[in-house]
């Protein structure tokens, strides 16, 4: 036992270097900083131990597409690898510094503000913040050693105040970052949304998505606060403003997305419009999401079957705190209850509809249990209408239908979604409908578990519902602004394109040299580098950024990249309001 002890193997011990040629072969660096670990160029991730093996792993796992872009001992990898190695030593330039005893305190009081940001909590629990680290450090310091450490955190100025001013110059850091990297984008997309936040001042959000030369970017770009009205021209006017401080151009705005109100697509005075007097090559999508939400909109004897479960719902949650906390009591005395509340509906929330109707569904029989024991006549009006097969049959429909849409929103939603990955979903689900359709039609309900559990009957209102949903996204996702044989290319490139398909992008985008990009087509599909590149990379726009480093197929990568920067929803934007109203 003794010997196997001695012989067991320590990193620490085994005097592992970092190798220059690394660099060269796998895109790694060693940082100068002590305790440095080798640190990829690519992605930025660092991986445990200095060995060829580990490194080289990463590399070829995560980078394939590296190596094809940019072959080995070549010059344009040389470039690509010093460009990369500039961009890190500037990205840790401001925080890779010697700093003094004083700069620390303020560097600690930074990255304390920025911590509380991240969690979006009020600056003034700073102070809070500062109190409890003194209170932890002097408990935890028994023979006085840190004392240095504790004076300098009750140095640390954390007011609100100083919160805010440390907030703003982070902003100002990272917003200059963004500024400089939009400069030097060939295109770039704007999301744009308004939304009132917690003191009533309209809040204009501004996002911009581009190409940085490593990855695609989805950045923060403004935040504006806008007095009085909210119309098209003042929001073109504050936009106009800042684009011109910036020094940056509308020329290169690829593309547009709005929620579709008014103010954004009116076609007059709309911002939109108000744009493309500018650059007429700018291209405008109504949120995709929105649009998916709009498509299932209610009305007549299914909208009137909504209103009354939500009629039911508020009585229960509304009509007094004491009823509500009776309901909750009797729920969560009930053995076969899976939820511990009913949920209510909010018209603006996408996907409250589908959770409503879900909860009410599961927790019926504690509604009607709950609804039984009430003396009110308000209760037993509710209490028959719930005793009605046919108002449940439509209930347990309306729940199935919209829990599918609810799948769909979810697919919808999140960061670095591609136009492409979005098209993808739609037509996916507007396949499923006729899909559903067949289901519900037949009677066979193996999509639609609420109505077959309830043994509802199927009515000529439900399937007339899901038609009309069919041709609604039919319509509505027929056109994207943008030509539907390019996204499909970009989505899989070894399909053979349209016969217009060169005629459509140089429409798009009239600097194309429309020769050189059908002869780079032909190159391109018949490559079996990219072929393989295809198979191997993870996702469409990983295959993508693996070809965009090259020096190949330039047409081909200039139409690659303006469709790959645009957003394809606000939800980067509702995603932000979300979190602003939660401070």
């Amino acid at each position: 036992m003794a010997l196997s002890k001695n012989l067991k193997r320590k990193v620490s011990s085994e005097n592992r270097i970092f190798h220059d040629e690394w660099t060269e072969n796998y895109a790694f660096i060693l940082p100068s900083f002590i305790n440095a670990k080798p640190t990829c160029l690519i992605c930025n991730e660092v991986v445990s131990l200095c060995k060829e093996y580990n490194i080289r792993r990463h590399h070829e796992t995560k980078h394939a597409n590296f190596k094809v872009a940019f072959r080995q001992k070549t010059e344009a990898r040389k470039r690509k690898i010093e460009a990369l190695k500039g961009a890190y030593a500037h990205s840790n330039r401001i925080l890779v510094r010697g700093l003094t005893s004083q700069q620390k305190v303020t560097s600690a009081s930074l990255k304390a503000s920025w911590v509380l940001a991240k969690h979006n909590k009020p600056f003034t629990d700073a102070e809070v913040f500062k109190e409890m680290m003194v209170t932890v450090l002097e408990e935890l310091d028994a023979n006085k050693s840190m004392d240095g450490v504790i004076e300098s955190v009750k140095q640390m100025s954390l007011s609100a105040r100083s919160a805010a001013r440390h907030i703003e110059a982070l902003s100002d850091a990272v917003q200059g970052v963004i500024i400089d990297g939009v400069s030097h984008a060939n295109y770039f997309s704007l999301a744009i949304d308004e939304s009132t936040d917690n003191t009533d001042v309209a809040q204009l959000c501004v996002y911009v998505r581009y190409f940085d030369g490593k990855d695609f970017k989805e950045e923060l770009l403004f935040l504006i606060p806008l007095e009085g009205h909210t119309t098209g021209e003042a929001i073109y006017a504050k936009l106009e403003e800042l684009f011109k401080l910036h020094s940056v151009s509308f020329e290169r705005v690829n593309l547009i997305v709005t929620d579709g109100a008014p103010a954004m697509v009116g076609k007059h005075r709309g911002l939109v419009s108000r744009l493309k007097e500018h650059a007429p090559q700018m291209h405008a999508l109504h949120c995709l999401i929105h649009q998916s939400v709009l498509c299932a909109r209610l009305n007549g004897e299914l909208k009137d079957v909504m209103d009354k479960v939500m009629k039911v719902i508020n009585f229960v949650r509304g009509t007094s705190s004491t009823q509500h906390r009776l309901f909750r009591q009797l729920v969560a005395e009930s053995a076969d209850a899976t939820h511990d509340d009913l949920l209510l509906h909010n018209d603006v929330r996408w996907l409250s509809k589908g959770k409503a109707l879900d909860r009410f569904c599961a927790l019926l029989n504690e509604i009607k249990a709950f609804l039984g024991m009430s003396k009110s006549k308000a209760a037993a009006d509710h209490l028959i209408l719930l005793e009605d097969e046919k108002f449940m049959s439509n209930v347990a429909f309306l729940s199935d239908i919209f829990g599918h849409l609810n799948l769909l929103n979810l697919q919808l939603q999140g960061r670095d979604k591609t136009i492409v990955d979005m098209v993808e979903k739609l037509e996916s689900f507007t396949r499923k409908l006729e899909m559903l359709e067949a289901d519900i039609s037949t009677g066979r309900l193996l999509h639609f578990s609420t109505l077959k559990k309830t043994a509802g009957e199927v009515t000529e209102l439900m399937v007339d519902f899901i038609k009309g949903l069919r041709a609604n996204f039919t319509s509505r996702f027929d056109d994207y602004s943008i030509p539907k044989d390019i996204i499909d290319f970009i989505r899989d490139p070894a399909v053979k394109p349209a016969d217009n398909f060169s005629s459509l992008a140089k429409e798009m985008i009239p600097s194309l040299d429309q020769a050189a990009l059908e002869m780079e087509m032909v190159d391109f599909q018949t490559t079996s580098v990219v072929r393989d590149a295809l198979r191997s990379a993870e996702t469409v726009s990983a295959f993508w950024v693996g070809l965009l480093g090259s020096e190949e197929y330039s047409n081909l990568k200039k139409l690659a990249l303006f469709i790959l920067t645009m957003f394809p929803s606000t939800y980067v934007c509702e995603s932000s309001f979300s979190a602003m109203n939660a401070i």
